[in-house]
């Protein structure tokens, strides 16, 4: 694919031209400079197509490689492109299933709801009943929503992959990439685009999720409909309802907006410090807003974890970042695999101090997004190692917050969270498993005794 492989290399090169002219070639300060390259990464990632804004996508949740700038650049990556015939959808539908798409749908709207880089979403109604995963009946004529794999895009994927990690073997080999493992990023990222091709493992994820959620009353993720779904196929119930990104002030002022954007915030931290697993591409475009003030869940397709461990310390991160305390901060992130050398601490925790006075503020007006990329940044200009989860978290509660502020603009996060993220640690601290922990081995030898 030599003609590819040229457009790509000469649009990196452009780009990284004029994020130099922009920055005048370094002279104008480092942060120019980043944010000048960040930003024509991004316009280079777009101008590329779907296999690149994908890996500029997967690359935006990972603040553990990547610098703040480019992190939070690469987050504007719009994941809509102009969609193809239906016909073409149609076609893959037929080749999925062995049947006319007429004889599973009494309707397919020939217009798309969403068009993707890798799918395209098309609104229909069953020709047959049908169950969901929890069991619930739809009718035949029940209003769904199928999702498409396009044709072809495996291939160009695979291409692109290709031609990508040639590229990155010849910088690595150059000595031109000491910061980061470029073809082991590379190899991750496509493991990561492979999986998410495969509509069936978004599917499985979203019914977790729904199951996770399936006592609280605000929370919608729509039924999986298994019988009408394959590896590029993907059906599921339809939900009426605004995307966040649509959500216009008169609809904004029928729903419980403050409610929901607090609830929204506290569904996050169940996922994280609770369950352990959070939707890690929460961004505006993936959620509605329906039209009886709930939250529906969509595009299940990149996931964090967090160990069982590990949540007890980010409670205590987060706590102290929402209340502004450096020292605890730092304290529990060590336990969290951020190791900040001895001689570097007390600048560190300075740095770190100073930030939260500027940004986390205690009237109802913190600044979230200034925090977290002024902290990713300081732990670069240290050249402190951020491990991959913690990086993570750290930009998921940007978004969160940033998703917060589409349903509720004056809504503070870190206020809202304070309560929570207490009464939570005291949960943990209580828990019996963790006192028993705590006290003496023979005070434990002694309950063992009583308990026998």
């Amino acid at each position: 694919m030599p003609g590819r492989g040229f457009q790509i290399a000469s649009v990196f090169i452009r780009r990284g031209l004029l994020a130099a002219l922009s920055s005048g070639f370094g002279l104008l300060g480092t942060e120019k400079r980043r944010t000048s390259f960040a930003r024509q990464m991004r316009m280079a990632c777009e101008e590329l197509g779907p296999t690149f804004i994908k890996l500029g996508q997967l690359a935006s949740v990972r603040p553990d490689i990547f610098r703040a700038q480019t992190v939070f650049e690469l987050e504007r990556l719009q994941d809509s492109v102009p969609s193809i015939p239906v016909e073409r959808v149609l076609k893959v539908i037929e080749e999925e299933f062995g049947a006319h798409p007429d004889e599973l749908f009494v309707e397919f709207d020939r217009n798309p709801l969403a068009s993707a880089s890798i799918a395209q979403v098309h609104r229909a109604k069953l020709a047959h009943p049908a169950r969901t995963t929890g069991g619930k009946e739809l009718p035949a004529g029940t209003d769904i929503v199928v999702k498409v794999v396009k044709p072809g895009i495996e291939d160009v994927i695979e291409a692109d992959l290709a031609f990508a990690r040639r590229i990155a073997e010849v910088v690595s080999k150059a000595g031109l990439s000491r910061r980061i493992d470029l073809v082991g990023t590379l190899d991750e990222f496509g493991d990561s685009l492979r999986s998410e091709i495969d509509l069936r493992n978004e599917g499985r994820v979203a019914d977790r999720f729904g199951f996770d959620f399936r006592e609280d009353p605000l929370v919608v993720v729509p039924g999986m409909v298994w019988s009408r779904s394959t590896r590029r196929v993907l059906t599921m119930e339809f939900v009426e309802g605004w995307r966040l990104t649509d959500l216009t002030e008169a609809e904004r002022t029928g729903v419980d907006a403050y409610g929901l954007a607090l609830h929204g915030a506290e569904v996050f931290m169940r996922q994280v410090l609770v369950l352990g697993r959070f939707h890690a591409d929460l961004h505006p475009a993936n959620l509605f807003v329906t039209p009886d003030s709930r939250i529906c869940y969509l595009d299940f397709g990149i996931v964090g974890r967090t160990e069982p461990a590990q949540r007890i310390a980010i409670a205590q991160v987060l706590a102290a970042t929402v209340y502004g305390d450096a020292d605890r901060a730092i304290r529990y992130s060590g336990e969290l695999g951020l190791h900040i050398p001895k001689d570097k601490r007390a600048i560190v925790r300075d740095r770190v101090a100073e930030l939260m006075g500027k940004t986390i503020g205690r009237k109802g007006n913190s600044d979230i997004r200034g925090f977290a990329v002024g902290f990713l940044s300081i732990l670069g200009e240290f050249e402190i190692k951020i491990p991959a989860g913690y990086g993570l978290l750290v930009k998921a509660l940007v978004t969160v917050d940033g998703v917060s502020r589409s349903i509720y603009p004056d809504i503070d996060i870190a206020k809202a969270a304070r309560p929570y993220a207490t009464r939570l640690i005291a949960q943990e601290m209580l828990r019996p498993a963790r006192i028993y922990q705590k006290v003496p081995d023979v005070m434990r030898s002694v309950i063992r005794v009583i308990a026998e």
